[in-house]
């Protein structure tokens, strides 16, 4: 009874304490019809629940501990998007949104004993100092980091810093009898939002963004002006797998579509009055014929960007229906250094239609909403979505949009399973494409580094027949070529692997104009622009 007691009840009181605190303070400043007498009462109650416990329980309560658990446990009680961040958790979060974090610059693979760069931020830290692709992390300061099997993100810890401080760093470089040991002044590092931008054709360009920071607008802009040197005229915007983030980011981006004046959406909630974005004139896009690829994992801000070109009637979204989330966050600090980000309002499309799926019956159900949109059969029919005729709403062009759970997408591409079989799970799920790419790059790096684009690299492992080399690798680790499903899988698997290659030496712009080959959504979206 006790251990129940510690575990369930004791949880819940504090999170009760904790929150009264919270509303108190609020009503007292935003309530002045309140009487203080009536709320105090009711807060002194709960405070006396809160000092039983921490004076009569009979064993000693962690007040921390109590909070870390407890916490969350109110806040479960809420809407699915309602979080509580630790103090140590805000600092990862921070950095996602800012776009950038303190460090030397570089990434590293830790598969093996020893944390191998593969890539070095061209004008960062360690690039000064001439840290290159291929090196190998031996120290750090005076902690030997080869051979240990640490985590890789003890050695990310021990990397990173603040801006000004010093590392230490020895390296040992293939061909290079010694050590080599540079001091490394670390200083912010992007973490880029757009993962590529490149011409597809002659006419169209495709940009990938993988979440919405507060650098993501301007790394849009700047790839726009690059795809306009080159002619472009029609634009894939990829928002596949993309989470969401910050609102302002989408809403720019949907800005340089539109003619001035165009609502881009709006937000309300109980003690949030409702908020309209508008387009200006500033649009560098207006004259861009656009395309927006989503999937079901396309979420919040990706949301915000589909609906407002799908309700002004300003492109054309293609892939699947996305997430569904259609809430609006705003983070309250505490005194630790840790947030609760709460719902405050909700996002409405131009249209007026709400987008957040049901949440209210069961959580459960909210968290496995796309595994049961995938065994209802959601991923390969179009027919398989329903909406009911109240969630129905028009856009100014006469085009039917649906509220209520997600955006639909004007044409509907199925999951792609070309190519799927227990070869390819097998090799999948053992890592063997990843694992051959890196290590045949850090044999192969001086052949490999004369190649400066996709097409030169693609070209050069198809004239050497890699996938052979792969097939003696993959049955050396297990996955033999007698698998069932080796040919079927062939051109799926050899294509992933020139593309980790590529992207092993020339980063996203040699994976993504080489994956395109087999990109279903992507090659519907090009044959889509070109016959338009």
């Amino acid at each position: 009874m006790i251990n129940k007691f510690n575990k369930i009840y004791l949880p819940i009181i504090f999170a009760v304490v904790l929150i009264a605190g919270i509303l108190l303070g609020k009503a007292l400043n935003n309530n002045p019809h309140n009487s203080y007498a009536h709320l105090y009462g009711s807060a002194d109650k709960l405070g006396k629940i809160l000092d039983y416990i921490e004076t009569r329980y009979v064993d000693t309560v962690s007040r921390s501990k109590l909070e870390e658990s407890a916490i969350p446990a109110m806040l479960e009680e809420l809407d699915p998007h309602s979080v509580y961040i630790s103090a140590k958790e805000m600092k990862h979060v921070s950095e996602d949104l800012r776009g950038n974090f303190e460090g030397i610059g570089v990434v590293f693979n830790n598969q093996t004993d020893t944390a191998i760069i593969i890539s070095v931020i061209t004008g960062g830290p360690s690039d000064k100092v001439g840290v290159l692709p291929g090196d190998r992390i031996i120290m750090v300061d005076d902690s030997l980091i080869a051979g240990q099997k640490l985590p890789s993100n003890d050695v990310v810890g021990m990397l990173k810093g603040e801006k000004g401080t010093k590392v230490k760093v020895s390296l040992e470089r293939k061909n290079v009898p010694d050590l080599i040991e540079v001091e490394i002044i670390r200083d912010k590092i992007p973490l880029y939002s757009v993962d590529v931008s490149y011409m597809v054709d002659e006419d169209i360009g495709y940009i990938k963004i993988n979440r919405f920071a507060e650098t993501t607008y301007q790394e849009f802009i700047d790839g726009v002006d690059k795809l306009k040197k080159k002619n472009l005229k029609k634009l894939i915007v990829d928002l596949r797998g993309n989470t969401g983030g910050v609102m302002i980011a989408a809403t720019s981006i949907a800005d340089q579509f539109l003619d001035a004046g165009k609502l881009i959406v709006y937000t309300q909630g109980k003690a949030s009055p409702k908020q309209d974005i508008f387009s200006t004139a500033r649009g560098v896009c207006k004259d861009v014929e656009l395309v927006i690829l989503q999937d079901e994992f396309s979420a919040s801000a990706s949301e915000i960007l589909a609906g407002a070109i799908q309700d002004n009637d300003r492109g054309t979204i293609i892939g699947r229906r996305s997430f569904g989330k259609g809430l609006v966050q705003e983070p309250y600090p505490l005194a630790d250094g840790s947030v609760i980000r709460l719902t405050i309002a909700r996002y409405y499309t131009p249209t007026g239609r709400s987008i957040q799926k049901p949440y209210t019956e069961d959580k459960d159900h909210y968290y496995n909403d796309l595994a049961e949109r995938y065994h209802n059969g959601e991923f390969s029919e179009a027919d398989s979505i329903h909406f009911a005729d109240s969630l129905k709403y028009v856009t100014p062009g006469g085009n039917i949009v649906y509220g209520g759970g997600g955006i639909m997408p004007d044409i509907f591409v199925p999951l792609d399973t070309t190519g799927y079989s227990k070869y390819y799970v097998e090799t999948v799920r053992k890592g063997v494409v990843y694992n051959f790419a890196f290590q045949y790059v850090d044999n192969n790096r001086r052949e490999l580094n004369k190649y400066k684009n996709a097409h030169e690299i693609n070209t050069y492992l198809e004239s050497i027949n890699i996938f052979d080399q792969f097939v003696d690798f993959a049955e050396e680790n297990g996955v033999s070529r007698t698998t069932t499903g080796f040919k079927k899988s062939k051109h799926l698997v050899n294509t992933q692997l020139k593309a980790n290659i590529a992207r092993n030496v020339i980063d996203n712009d040699g994976f993504y104009p080489i994956i395109e080959d087999v990109d279903k959504t992507l090659k519907i979206a090009i044959k889509y622009l070109e016959e338009k």
